[in-house]
């Protein structure tokens, strides 16, 4: 399985049909979908996951239930996921991050990405809209500060893309497939509450 996830209006429905040929049911606005989506693909099943974040015109407790129902299938699905792709908005990013760090907290894209890296489940971090990205290489260097990725990993964990123009998606697929072949490392058991910090965390 390989779930592809991110905030709202991130670009993962449009990744999707780039990278598989095939369309996601996606809601009329951010925040509407509120159930993973699969699609097969290359005898796989592909999971497009609701956004999570901040999503305009829904209450608090609507957007915390939406990332409770991410963090649980997650776990409950950890060890059939062989692929997680965090796609996040590369001109928005930075300053979303940086938002939350002045406010004393965890970014929910990094926090997110953690999870995943705590669950053994190989990650990618595609980083979208790069079209809009005046320096690109100075904002992944930035990213992988943020994440907390050494230099020396970072071409195997970012990938700047633009689906709606197709650029880079060539460097993604050789990604995917080069971690799709490498497979899993072997797995621990979690603790139940490796997810418990994004199960509060709301913008």
């Amino acid at each position: 399985m390989i779930i592809f996830v991110g905030r709202s209006n991130v670009g993962k429905s449009t990744l999707i049909f780039r990278l598989t040929g095939k369309w996601v049911r996606r809601g009329k606005r951010p925040g509407v979908t509120r159930k993973p989506v699969e699609v097969s693909w290359r005898n796989r099943k592909v999971v497009d996951m609701p956004g999570f974040g901040f999503m305009s015109g829904l209450p608090k407790e609507k957007q915390e239930k939406i990332k409770d129902e991410i963090v649980h299938f997650i776990e409950n699905n950890a060890d059939e996921i062989d692929l997680a792709i965090l796609v996040i908005d590369g001109k928005s990013v930075l300053e979303i991050i940086e938002r939350w760090e002045k406010r004393g907290e965890i970014p929910i894209d990094v926090e997110f990405f953690q999870f995943l890296r705590e669950l053994k489940i190989p990650t990618i971090v595609a980083v979208n809209k790069i079209d809009k990205v005046k320096n690109v290489q100075g904002t992944i260097t930035r990213l992988a500060e943020k994440f907390g990725v050494p230099y020396s990993e970072i071409n195997e964990i970012f990938v700047p893309i633009s689906a709606k123009f197709g650029k880079n998606l060539d460097e993604l697929r050789m990604l995917i497939e080069k971690k799709l072949r490498e497979g899993r490392k072997p797995s621990e058991d979690f603790k139940d509450d490796v997810g418990n910090g994004l199960l509060d965390a709301v913008e």
